[in-house]
C-alpha cells in the first residue's frame, strides 16, 4: 500500500472529529464527560462500590430473571441476542470495516486502529477481569479476589462484563473508522451511533436478564469499552495533529515508507 494523497477537488475524509462515536472532547459535554479522564474516575467509582456498599444491591437484583419470567425465551436470548456482542460477531465486523477502508485510503492505519481496539479488550479488559477474580452472579458471592480464572475458569472473571466492553469498544470502534476516514454522510454515522447504543443496551438487558452478570459488571463492562475507546480516538487524533497517519508505501508488503496524509490541524477540524 502506498501513501494516500489528497485531491483538492475531493472530500477531505476524517474532517469531522465530532462524527465519531465519543464525539470532540474540548468542546460538547458529551465529550467531556466521555474523557478518558473522566471514564477512568466513574470505573473506579464503580469498582469500589461493586467491591463493597454495591454488594448487597448486587445480591438483590441477580435473579435470573428470565428463568422467571419467560422461559421459553432463553434460548433466543443466549444463541442469538447475547451473540451480537461476542468476539464471534463483532470482531470480524470490525476486521471487514477496517479492511475496506484500508484498501480504499490505501493505508494501514484502519487495520492499526483495529488492532488496537482489539488489544485493549484482550490486554485492558481480560486483564481486569483476571486481576479481580470476580464469580459469576449463581455462585452468590460478589465479593472481589474470591474467584479467579484458574480456579474456576470463566466463571471466576465476571467483572467487568465482556459482552458490554465489547458492545462498547469494538463497534464503537468500527463506527469511529466509518466517521473519521470516509465521506459517509453525517446522518448515516449517526444512525451507526445509534445502533451501538442499541448493541450495547442489547448486551446489557441480555446478561441481566439470564443472570449472567451482576449489574456493577455491566456498568463496569460499559465505562471500560468506553475508556479504552476514548484512548484510541484520541491517540489517533494526536497523530492527525503531528502531521497525519503514516501509510504503507511499496505495496502491502513494504515498510513503513514517507509520506503522509496532508492533514492540518485547520483540515480536521480539532479544536485547540
Amino acid at each position: 500500500m502506498v501513501a494516500h494523497t489528497q485531491n483538492p477537488a475531493q472530500p477531505l475524509y476524517g474532517t469531522q472529529v465530532h462524527r465519531g462515536l465519543l464525539g470532540d472532547r474540548s468542546t460538547t459535554l458529551w465529550g467531556r464527560l466521555t474523557s478518558a479522564p473522566s471514564l477512568a474516575i466513574a470505573l473506579i467509582v464503580v469498582i469500589l462500590l461493586a467491591a463493597g456498599p454495591f454488594q448487597d444491591i448486587d445480591l438483590f437484583l441477580a435473579k435470573r430473571w428470565l428463568y422467571r419470567i419467560e422461559p421459553s425465551l432463553l434460548p433466543f436470548a443466549q444463541n442469538v441476542l447475547d451473540r451480537i456482542a461476542g468476539q464471534a460477531v463483532c470482531l470480524p465486523i470490525l476486521l471487514a470495516v477496517a479492511s475496506t477502508i484500508a484498501l480504499r485510503r490505501r493505508s494501514w492505519r484502519p487495520l492499526l486502529i483495529a488492532g488496537l481496539a482489539e488489544l485493549g479488550f484482550l490486554g485492558g479488559v481480560g486483564s481486569m477481569k483476571v486481576l479481580l477474580a470476580r464469580g459469576v452472579t449463581y455462585e452468590r458471592d460478589p465479593r472481589f479476589f474470591e474467584a479467579g480464572f484458574f480456579e474456576m475458569g470463566s466463571k471466576g472473571i465476571s467483572f467487568p462484563s465482556g459482552h458490554a466492553s465489547e458492545a462498547v469498544l469494538i463497534y464503537g470502534t468500527a463506527v469511529y473508522l466509518i466517521a473519521r476516514y470516509t465521506s459517509t454522510p453525517e446522518r448515516v454515522v449517526g444512525w451507526l451511533r445509534w445502533l451501538v447504543v442499541a448493541i450495547a443496551i442489547n448486551s446489557v438487558t441480555v446478561s441481566f436478564l439470564i443472570g449472567w452478570h451482576w449489574v456493577s459488571d455491566l456498568v463496569g463492562g460499559l465505562l471500560a469499552g468506553g475508556l479504552f475507546l476514548r484512548l484510541i480516538v484520541d491517540w489517533d487524533t494526536r497523530a492527525l495533529e503531528r502531521g497525519g497517519p503514516r501509510s504503507i508505501s511499496g505495496g502491502i508488503h513494504g515498510g513503513f515508507g514517507g509520506g503522509e496524509c496532508e492533514l492540518r490541524k485547520d483540515q480536521i477540524g480539532i479544536a485547540g
